[in-house]
């Protein structure tokens, strides 16, 4: 269940981030609504996640998840530019997580 939670709890957090680009510092009423409550359902769930799940791994998830996942977004939906060293950064983000992970679980 934590990591059924966590999953949500990152798209919640993706969703969030990617509404925010449209709030236009947030003058537009609906993307401010919906990012402000999206956050706060990515925090809520984020916090149940943390009664189980250790801080370290989690926390690294959730952000390298969020940052690759809202990167990608980035690309596709807004046509921001992706190069290569960019796509290293990301790529070393998830190596990062792993390493996080295999380290938690030995």
């Amino acid at each position: 269940m934590p990591y059924i939670q966590l999953a949500v709890a990152i798209a919640c957090e993706i969703g969030a981030s990617s509404a925010l680009k449209a709030t236009h510092g947030f003058t537009v009423l609906a993307p401010s609504v919906a990012t402000i409550a999206l956050y706060g359902l990515s925090f809520y769930l984020f916090s149940l996640v943390l009664n189980v799940l250790d801080l370290a791994s989690a926390y690294a998830t959730w952000c390298a998840a969020g940052i690759v996942a809202t990167s990608v977004i980035s690309a596709l939906v807004f046509g921001d530019h992706l190069n290569p060293m960019m796509l290293l950064g990301l790529a070393l983000c998830v190596a990062g997580v792993v390493i996080v992970n295999l380290a938690s679980a030995s």
